[in-house]
């Protein structure tokens, strides 16, 4: 049941929508102003048609008065994100309230323009600074803070709370577009031999990565009963990811094609029987320490990999072999299908 106060030249609609989780009574409220010129039949005429319509929208779930973006990123959070997201994209989610609270957290969800939101892009985009280095944001950071806030209207509108997602009118600065650094051909074939001399483990994981395009994560996941060695062919059916709050953990792949099996040249299997070989001897040597699961890449007994230990291992061997450091993943940009096809 509606009611409605006088305050000044305004009139306070109030609408109670029950109770939350606590016993506390939830109140949504709305302030009209009739117009000067109205007369007095004319404002009671408008102010019970405000009223009606204010009520119907509270009771089809337009209950935004009170709801601040941060309270209702934090319900997002539990009641969407936490079920439906990967935990990886959960955590980068998460860290992406650091910067979005303090600029736009304290306002009320149907306040929040799409103005509001540019300027915060905006300044984003020109004086952001990373939280670990100080240098300046890269644009596809900058998208994500976009995309994690329009993703918290969109599930307002879709639990018809808002009518409307202002991200849509937010516009992201074009900036510098920074060309991926790629391995050539030249420096691929110069990895290699340097990779002689490398632990067996890292040189098996990183010619796995340039023959196979297989990303961090799938490598890390890889298990030897995905080998089927008569046939020289390794399937990636699962990803090892870590997040703060789980530690190292088994996952599903990124999309449902990101799960595949190639086929690989005598090399690459003639190492990876050498490193069988070598981490079974390992298992030996540590005895009723090693715990068994199966993993290519593991610590020292047998548990699997961290998931920054191959990057930082490649950068320091970079830096010893005076080559030029790429991310792991461009090794991924480098591998292509027809590339493996000839090597078979």
């Amino acid at each position: 049941m509606a009611t409605v106060r006088k305050r000044g030249n305004a009139y306070q609609i109030r609408v109670s929508c029950g109770y939350d989780t606590k016993g506390n009574q939830i109140i949504q409220t709305k302030s009209w102003k009739p117009d000067e010129c109205m007369t007095s039949k004319q404002i009671e005429k408008e102010l019970q048609r405000q009223t009606v319509l204010f009520e119907e929208s509270c009771m089809k779930g337009f209950q935004t008065k009170a709801i601040k973006f941060e309270t209702f990123a934090e319900e997002w959070f539990e009641e969407y994100a936490k079920l439906n997201l990967r935990n990886t994209s959960y955590e980068r989610m998460k860290q992406l309230t650091k910067r979005v609270y303090p600029a736009i957290g304290h306002l009320r969800l149907d306040k929040i323009t799409g103005r509001h939101i540019q300027q915060f892009i905006n300044d984003l985009a020109l004086n952001g600074k990373s939280f670990k280095t100080g240098k300046p944001l890269s644009r596809k950071t900058v998208v994500h803070h976009l995309s994690f806030i329009s993703d918290v209207f969109g599930y307002a509108v879709k639990m018809c709370m808002l009518t409307d997602n202002p991200c849509r009118l937010v516009t992201i600065p074009k900036g510098e577009k920074k060309e991926k650094q790629i391995y050539t051909l030249e420096e691929i074939e110069q990895l290699f031999k340097l990779l002689e001399t490398a632990p067996l483990k890292y040189r098996t994981f990183f010619t796995l990565a340039v023959y196979s395009g297989f990303r961090r994560g799938e490598l890390l996941g890889l298990e030897w009963k995905d080998i089927d060695w008569n046939n020289n062919v390794i399937s990636v059916r699962r990803t090892s990811n870590y997040t703060a709050e789980k530690g190292i953990y088994t996952d599903t792949t990124k999309t449902k094609k990101s799960q595949r099996s190639l086929k690989f040249p005598p090399i690459v299997m003639d190492l990876l029987r050498k490193y069988k070989a070598e981490q079974d001897e390992e298992r030996e040597k540590v005895g009723d320490k090693w715990i068994d699961n199966d993993r290519l890449f593991v610590k020292w007994d047998g548990r699997p990999m961290n998931n920054n230990t191959p990057y930082f291992w490649f950068h320091e061997f970079c830096e010893e072999n005076h080559f030029r450091f790429c991310d792991i993943h461009s090794l991924r940009h480098f591998y292509s299908p027809e590339q493996n096809t000839e090597n078979k």
